[in-house]
């Protein structure tokens, strides 16, 4: 971290589109800290209340500043109500009630600054049966539905990282919710509470899969759906050396153009969505994809539109030509991670910078909104 600086809003050089939104973040863990990151990286100015000794680490908290607080003391309390004062955003992942007993809840907090956009990033959401519940990841996608459909229909359902739930139906919405409540309050001069559930946001990211249920295109069987690996021109392939291929040729075109590049005869294979077929033409498409190593198949297929792809790892995709060309990635602190998004023609985000110290001094209260 860099040096300390006397707490509150420096109104630090930086760049992006939300230059002049001020974020105070009540330390947490998950989709909370990655909304947080978000809004650093777009331009907004953070700060991360955390407790004494446990401001976490790593790349995630790049862009803000870091202040410890005691919030079982009564000063820093008032203090830190005072940061609240002068922001426009606040994120916290408590669960419900817990803010409210420290005197931090969102009818304090909006009653002093009316223009408050107070943001609540849970797993099961603000109210409900579960409401009071621990939760993770897992548990949110597995009862929402999305879990079940991911895997094999031999094997257990398979989690898809965390990315699903904490990213996808969490902190990602919390973003949305934060623009949208402060485009709003352009006109009306007020804020408002956000309920960001991923329990809520999870299912709109698979919108497509309800739909297709509603209109007989999609089964609740894992593993027999054209997008969930079932579909032999929609999944990977293991290639020689142990390497693995994605193969997402869905048009006709693009399926012709692979079987052209791989050598098959189109007639040796029955007709491309006839599920009766599938397996035939699976063995057919894995026994080519074996008889070369990964890369080799990547030059192949490189240029063509044929949609297939190496499957890269973590540390290989940093290299690849495309994200390179788009500098999807930067380097902090020595740590690769990956570089703001999306990109502004007018507006663009300042590099990532790593998080600095600050310190809980008292502050004067501004006037209310």
């Amino acid at each position: 971290m860099n040096g300390a600086s006397d707490i509150g809003f420096d109104g630090e050089a930086r760049g992006g589109p939300l230059v002049g939104v001020k974020v105070v973040e009540l330390a947490g863990m998950g989709p909370g800290p990655h909304t947080a990151m978000l809004l650093a990286d777009l331009g907004a100015e953070v700060l991360r209340v955390h407790r004494p000794g446990h401001a976490g680490s790593g790349a995630s908290l790049r862009g803000r500043q870091l202040i410890a607080a005691d919030l079982k003391n009564a000063d820093d309390i008032e203090r830190v109500r005072e940061l609240i004062d002068r922001a426009d955003v606040l994120i916290e992942g408590f669960r419900p009630g817990v803010t409210e007993r420290l005197g931090l809840g969102p009818d304090e907090c909006c009653r002093r600054n009316p223009g408050l956009v107070y943001t609540r990033v849970t797993g099961w959401g603000q109210t409900g049966p579960r409401a009071q519940q621990a939760g993770h990841d897992i548990n949110y996608i597995g009862l929402t539905g999305l879990l079940h459909a991911m895997g094999t229909p031999d094997r257990p359902p398979v989690p898809p990282l965390n990315l699903v739930g904490d990213y996808g139906g969490g902190s990602m919405f919390a973003v949305l919710g934060v623009l949208a409540a402060l485009v709003e309050r352009q006109g009306s001069g007020r804020g408002q509470v956000i309920d960001a559930a991923i329990v809520n946001g999870a299912p709109m990211l698979g919108h497509v899969l309800w739909s297709m249920l509603g209109d007989g295109r999609w089964s609740d069987q894992r593993g027999t759906n054209i997008f969930d690996g079932s579909a032999p021109f929609y999944c990977t392939y293991e290639c020689a050396d142990g390497g693995y291929v994605a193969v997402g040729a869905l048009e006709p075109e693009f399926f012709a153009e692979m079987l052209r590049l791989l050598e098959i005869d189109p007639g040796t294979l029955g007709a491309q969505r006839d599920k009766a077929g599938w397996p035939e033409m699976r063995r057919v498409l894995a026994e080519a994809f074996r008889q070369r190593p990964r890369d080799d198949w990547s030059r192949v297929f490189d240029g063509s539109d044929a949609c297939v792809t190496p499957v890269l790892t973590v540390a290989e995709a940093a290299e690849d030509a495309q994200l390179k060309a788009r500098d999807v990635f930067v380097e902090m602190d020595g740590v690769r991670q990956p570089a703001p998004a999306p990109l502004f023609s007018r507006t663009p985000a300042s590099r990532p910078v790593p998080a600095r110290a600050g310190s809980l001094t008292p502050t004067s209260r501004p006037p209310s909104r």
